[in-house]
Formats: C-alpha cells, structure tokens, sequence
C-alpha cells in the first residue's frame, strides 16, 4: 500500500520523535509512506486567523502536488488534517479561485482514522511482540482532529473512539474519561498563557483522576503542551506518548530505552517499573 505523505511543520522539529515512530511504525506495516514533493505549510494557526483566502490557498497548493500524485493523503498532525480538509471542503463549494488545479476528491486521512480501520487494526495486532499489559492510559483526541464535524467527518466528536481501538490492541489498559476532546489552550498560550496553562493542567488533573499512568495523543501541539508543562516538577509526572511510539514499543521486543529522549515528564521510570524496558 502507498499513501501520500503531509508531515506538517511540527514532524521537522518539536514532534521529531512522532515522526521517527511513524517512519518505523509504518515500515513495519508495510505501507509506503511517499513525502509531498516540496510541501508547504498549511497554514495553521496564524494564517488562518488572519485570512480565510490564505486559509485555503496555503493547503491547496499541497493538496494539488498530491492530486498530481494520485495517492490519498495521510496527515498526523491533527491542525494539518482539519486545513487540509477545510481547503477541499471550500474548493468543491468553488468559494475561492486557487492557481492551482484542485478537484479536491483526493481522500484526506487523519491518521489515526487510517489505523483504527478493521484491515489495519487486524495487522497492527500481527505485528505485536511485547503486549504493554498492564500500562493504564487514557486517550486524548483534542479538539482540532475532531471538530467541526462538517469538516472533520467526525460523527463521535464528543466521544471518539480511533486511539482507543488502536492502543487496545497493544495490550495496554484504556480508561475511560470524560476529556478526550477538551481544548488545551493549543496556541492561546502564546497570547495568553495563563489561559492555556490552566486548561493544560485540568487536562493532567483529570487523566490522574481517571486512574492513568500516562497520556496517549495524534497531536503534536497537544503533546507539547502537556509535556512541557510538567519539565519542572519533581512530584508525580504524566507521561504523554503519541499513539505510534507505543505502537512502535509494542512492536519491539528489546532496545527501546532510548527512544523517549525528546520528552519532559520522562515515560522511562514507568515503562521500567512496568517490564516494558
């Protein structure tokens, strides 16, 4: 299988370890992940709160070199996949002329409804050597990958479901909760931190509430925020993990150790204390 590739601007540098879980996690799947020849940001969060034109010319131009392709599109960060499918959405409406051809029916996957597809949920679980029993998380989806439905094609955005069918199938324990799609802060805390802090924390509070160990995510400014969050405290730390490092730990049987070195609220000591190291 071939899938065409939008990695985003966070996958070059905040989210490098998202992207080194999706290189091997996909590998080992054996599906061809082929990279946008030269692709461009999408757009988000700036342009699109300044310029609606912009907010559909910035993606479509990605979305014409994938056309040219003829390979459905693959997106793992969560803001890339709603610009991506907001730009179809206006094109096929012909809202605004774009200098580029774009028909727009090019299938635009969030990755993590590609993964949680039955086909791809049967070969994930194949592919397991090291189940993660034992390890309780909770899922959290954000608000980005998920609404509006209208766009996303979402129709459980109040409770969605792809990450917890995935990790499921790594043997890990999926808590139930009520959070997997509240907002936060993403960007806000460049304006007003305070806000995104705070909405960052309840997030935290209420997954240790929930009884989990750690988080699981698809976003990479959702990770952020609520890794970075926790670089200071010396108490009790959540670990949050994109959903492809666990993937990508359960498919391995040794020499995981060094693959977390990116994150703040360090998953070592659990995953030791847990046997999967």
């Amino acid at each position: 299988m071939r899938l065409s590739f939008y990695p985003g601007c966070s996958l070059e540098g905040m989210a490098n370890d998202y992207a080194r879980s999706i290189d091997t996690v996909f590998r080992d799947l054996g599906i061809d992940l082929v990279e946008i020849e030269d692709w461009s940001c999408c757009g988000a969060t700036a342009a699109h709160s300044l310029s609606q034109t912009m907010s559909v010319v910035l993606p479509a131009r990605n979305l014409a070199v994938a056309e040219k392709m003829g390979l459905d599109i693959v997106s793992p960060c969560a803001m890339c996949f709603n610009r991506l499918r907001f730009s179809q959405n206006m094109i096929r409406k012909k809202v605004f002329d774009i200098p580029w051809h774009v028909t727009g029916e090019l299938r635009v996957h969030d990755m993590t409804r590609f993964m949680a597809e039955p086909s791809m949920i049967k070969s994930i679980k194949k592919r397991v050597l090291k189940p993660l029993n034992g390890l309780r998380v909770v899922c959290y989806y954000g608000c980005q990958m998920v609404r509006p439905p209208k766009i996303t094609g979402y129709t459980d955005y109040e409770n969605p479901q792809t990450l917890d069918r995935i990790i499921a199938t790594t043997g890990a324990q999926v808590i139930d909760w009520s959070y997997k799609s509240t907002c936060c802060g993403a960007s806000i805390g460049i304006a007003r931190r305070e806000i995104q802090e705070s909405l960052t924390r309840r997030i935290l509070q209420k997954a240790q509430q929930a009884g989990a160990e750690a988080i699981v995510v698809s976003c990479p400014l959702c990770q952020s925020n609520l890794d970075i969050i926790q670089k200071d405290r010396s108490d009790r730390c959540t670990p949050v993990f994109y959903f492809t490092e666990l993937l990508r730990l359960s498919f391995m049987e040794s020499g995981a150790s060094k693959l977390f070195k990116m994150h703040f609220a360090d998953p070592v000591s659990l995953l030791k204390a847990k046997r999967l190291l």
